[in-house]
């Protein structure tokens, strides 16, 4: 192991090597940067991914030579590089991600990621990010770890040795936080709505966003929730102190918070650092529908950017655009389906910004469906709560007709009735 600078650790990264970066609020801001400046020198590194946090600067046209990007997950900072061509999008679930770096399906030589500082006896974590990195790091020949005093100590699987680094860069930066803005009238319409379908007793799986937060909100009266999530943010630590979410009556892991990364502010850094009650696990198990499954009554919260009148959803594409991924959506839907008391939602606005609305009678031509129409159960906007499980094409269509934007309801049903009209 080798304390040195980042610019001279990523000299370890050789044309055609494959490299993975760390993900989310773990991403490694100082190797990254050092990373792309050795551009002029490199030729096909690929690049592997989840979702990442800070400025992606290996994703500019200058670099584009040096460079290949394969992103399991497209965040802000490659948007345009993926629909410019420049960047590809890996369709895959987050739970199978790792199995294909362990497999060797998606060989990796170098993985670039931010760690807490060793203890006494010389063990780092992987912080807020154990996702699909653990495996990573396990498969990857040369581990170029940045040390940062800032990153939580976490719980669980990513506890490394620091002998296992090839090379170690010491920095002292704030990881990348997350203000979560305060939820707007719509959203905390949509909460209460989702609230209503919360049980006590229920495992909670969710996102961050809005409409996540806005959820925790309106749940303070319920009791004995827990949470089994790939994700997590600041809404969850107050219900934690009011002893609401207490995990008390889940099956894995009883009495504990099981999330495999987190996004969020200092206060939940602060949150997870050394907590026992929070165990930040791979994400090959933690997002396995057979684990989410044994959990009772679990409750996933996610979201979507469009539905169609039969319950297609699309949550990573704008028609022929890519916006974000697969993600753990459909792991998480099909868990809460097989769970006993299970409950798979998908929470929306009705409309977009701009006025257009979210349920729609077709999906976008070249749109990618994440979750199939046979996954859906429970469809929410501010308007209300349709349940499609169980219900034959005609009367999903009715069911979400009724919860879409009034201005929009008229012309879905002129729509649909084209759609659905006997031959």
């Amino acid at each position: 192991m080798n304390f040195t600078t980042a610019e001279e650790a990523v000299k370890l990264i050789q044309s055609n090597h494959r490299v993975f970066i760390h993900s989310a609020a773990a991403t490694p801001k100082e190797l990254v940067n050092a990373m792309a400046k050795r551009s002029g020198e490199l030729n096909n590194v690929r690049i592997y991914s989840m979702h990442t946090e800070w400025d992606a600067p290996y994703a500019n046209k200058e670099h584009a030579s040096a460079f290949e990007i394969n992103a399991f997950f497209v965040g802000s900072n490659i948007r345009k590089a993926v629909n410019e061509g420049r960047a590809s999008y890996v369709p895959m679930f987050l739970s199978e991600i790792p199995k294909a770096f362990r497999s060797g399906l998606v060989p990796l030589d170098v993985a670039l990621i931010s760690v807490s500082p060793p203890d006494n006896n010389g063990y780092c974590t992987l912080g807020v990010s154990c996702d699909i990195s653990r495996a990573a790091v396990e498969k990857a020949s040369i581990i170029i770890a940045e040390i940062n005093p800032n990153m939580p100590r976490a719980i669980g699987d990513g506890v490394l040795h620091i002998s296992n680094f090839t090379a170690t860069v010491e920095v002292d930066y704030p990881i990348f936080a997350q203000k979560l803005k305060e939820p707007s009238p719509t959203e905390l319409a949509i909460g209460e709505n989702v609230a209503s379908l919360v049980e006590d007793g229920a495992t909670l799986q969710m996102g961050i966003g809005g409409i996540p937060n806005a959820v925790l909100r309106c749940l303070t009266n319920h009791k004995d929730l827990g949470i089994h999530t790939e994700m997590f943010s600041d809404g969850v630590i107050d219900l934690v102190e009011k002893g609401v979410i207490n995990n008390r009556l889940k099956k894995i892991h009883p009495g504990a918070i099981v999330s495999s990364f987190v996004i969020g502010s200092k206060r939940l850094y602060d949150f997870v650092d050394n907590n026992l009650l929070v165990r930040m696990l791979d994400i090959e198990y933690v997002n396995d529908p057979v684990t989410i499954s044994k959990n009772p009554k679990v409750t996933a919260i996610n979201s979507a950017i469009e539905v169609d009148i039969f319950g297609q959803v699309c949550a990573d594409s704008i028609g022929t655009r890519q916006y974000s991924g697969v993600g753990g959506q459909v792991d998480f839907m099909r868990g809460a389906a097989l769970s006993k008391g299970g409950k798979p939602i998908i929470a929306i606005p009705s409309v977009t910004n701009k006025g257009i609305s979210r349920i729609v009678s077709l999906l976008k031509p070249g749109a990618s469906v994440v979750t199939t129409r046979a996954h859906v159960h429970y469809v929410v906007t501010e308007y209300g709560i349709a349940y499609l499980h169980g219900k034959n094409l005609r009367a999903r269509g009715e069911e979400l007709i009724k919860i879409a934007h009034p201005d929009h309801q008229e012309h879905l049903e002129r729509e649909a009735f084209s759609i659905f009209k006997p031959i």
